[in-house]
């Protein structure tokens, strides 16, 4: 048995605990000291583990496993230097000794809830899936009234591919711990059905699933994911009018979901009733029914050809210039597949461009006449359409007139750079990235995408500075490359008497790499 401390000396290891889970670690050393320097607990091996586990987080790794090995040597019998050991091996990614330490310390505290989960997460990281299972079991067995030992097993079970099981555990503890009592608004309770449905679903008890939906469905405050499960799982089984009718409600809830549309088109088309006319019938009922949602209104574009694709996508380019809408060529870039589509949407805009420079119009025979600023937004969406096409010297024209009309629009700086980044002239697309930069200091995106303009042209120094600008106060922007651009710095090109520089930060992200892997 682990050497047991006076009261005193025990109050004080108390303490080392609390300043190890408070990250008070020079706190926590001091108390150690204080355990250590009583000759009569000098070699405590508790004390020992826990001072060792502690200059692990100070950065003293050698001298930590020294501590912590001498701990176990002198207190073999006790979980926590078993269970400390176990951490400092998960740390430097031992994986399967950390396993083995556990163990060792559940032998002399079998029913040890931190080690017991610790020794869990592991088994899993490590597709240990059995010995998952036995310790989510054990779990179970010490916390039966725990909501998440339940889950935790059955889990387990889902992993093994194991369904059945899977259910009827998760079928238990709600037999068992659910009763009238609980609130009417519990939102993990939800989650816990919807599990248990994901289990039928995976078996292909499609019916089953439904009928699981129906029963519970007044007790589930997701209702939104109910629905759109339900509707899934009515098309598996051809039940397409029911299906159709939920996709239709759900539509009525949000005409901008894509995901609503596309399955009445599945329904329709399971029952042999879908052809371009009414699949446009579809879209036209909408864009009456919700005038003011885009969905309706873009995705007819996709399959629409001719004189009625160039009406609907006139009709779309119009009221979206009108609202200034930046990304609008990112929405109609992928019509640019179809040469014919993106020939026509280039004949629109060509003419907008022409009518709104000499009569403020759409067109010479429009009435109304347009703000000044959608004449800004046609130019910068034919700057964006002719860089598309690799057409530099339009799309720079455009660009041009863009920020002569608004010298202050960012957006029009950030596809400038983007031009003269694909004439692969990075020297001046880094120059007009910053000066897009310089007009708004508080966007990382913006900032993070000069650094990258910065580097591409191996101006590094400056890109380091940029991004320091959003680096923490007191930390040196060189030293927080791991989370920011460090990929793109190592692979600038520099004269070979600067590449040795280059080598930490290579190394830097062949660590990072190897922790995502491990992990």
């Amino acid at each position: 048995m682990p050497t047991q401390l006076p009261p005193k000396e025990n109050t004080l290891f108390k303490r080392i605990l609390k300043c190890y889970e408070q990250k008070q670690y020079k706190n926590g050393l001091k108390f150690c000291k204080q355990i250590l320097s009583n000759p009569k607990f000098s070699e405590h091996g508790e004390t020992l583990a826990m001072k060792g586990l502690t200059l692990n987080y100070l950065g003293k790794k050698d001298e930590a496993y020294d501590y912590v090995k001498r701990g176990l040597k002198n207190d073999l019998r006790s979980h926590v230097c078993w269970h400390v050991y176990g951490l400092l091996q998960r740390a430097d990614h031992k994986y399967d000794e950390a396993i083995k330490c556990y163990r060792n310390a559940l032998k002399w505290d079998k029913d040890n809830l931190q080690i017991l989960r610790d020794l869990s997460l592991l088994q899993v990281q490590m597709r240990d899936l059995e010995g998952f299972r036995d310790t989510r079991y054990q779990l179970l067995k010490v916390r039966p009234a725990q909501r998440q030992s339940w889950i935790g097993y059955s889990i387990s079970y889902y992993l093994l591919g194991q369904y059945d099981m899977a259910f009827t555990v998760m079928e238990e503890f709600r037999k068992t711990l659910f009763q009238d009592n609980q609130p009417k608004v519990d939102i993990e309770h939800t989650e816990m059905l919807l599990y248990q449905n994901l289990i039928l679903r995976n078996q292909n008890k499609d019916q089953e699933s439904i009928d699981h939906f129906d029963k519970y469905e007044s007790v589930m405050t997701d209702k939104l994911k109910v629905q759109e499960i339900k509707a899934l799982q009515f098309l598996k089984l051809n039940k397409n009018d029911e299906a159709e009718s939920i996709y239709r409600e759900l539509i009525k809830r949000n005409p901008e979901n894509n995901a609503y549309y596309e399955g009445v088109e599945k329904c329709m088309k399971a029952q042999e009733r879908l052809n371009d006319a009414s699949r446009m019938e579809i879209y036209t009922i909408y864009r009456k029914k919700y005038p003011k949602s885009e969905t309706p209104k873009r995705l007819p574009l996709n399959f629409i050809k001719g004189n009625l694709f160039r009406s609907l996508v006139d009709e779309y380019l119009r009221v979206a210039l009108k609202k200034g809408v930046p990304p609008l060529f990112t929405s109609l870039r992928s019509l640019y597949q179809d040469k014919e589509k993106a020939k026509i949407v280039e004949d629109l805009v060509l003419g907008y461009s022409s009518a709104l420079e000499s009569d403020q119009k759409f067109d010479k025979k429009d009435d109304v006449t347009q703000d000044p600023t959608v004449l800004l937004w046609t130019n910068f969406y034919l700057a964006q359409h002719f860089d598309h096409f690799r057409n530099i010297d339009k799309a720079l024209e455009y660009i041009n007139l863009v920020l002569d009309h608004t010298p202050t629009l960012i957006e029009g700086y950030m596809v400038k750079a983007k031009i003269y980044k694909h004439a692969g002239c990075n020297q001046e697309a880094a120059k007009w990235m910053d000066e897009g930069r310089s007009l708004d200091t508080a966007d990382r995106y913006v900032n993070s995408k000069c650094a990258k303009y910065l580097l591409r042209c191996n101006e590094v120094k400056k890109a380091i500075e940029t991004c320091g600008l959003f680096t923490k106060e007191g930390i040196l922007p060189d030293d927080d490359l791991d989370s920011m651009q460090c990929g793109s710095v190592s692979n600038v090109r520099l004269p070979i008497n600067v590449k040795e520089k280059l080598v930490k930060l290579f190394v830097n992200v062949t660590r990072s790499s190897a922790i995502f892997l491990k992990l």
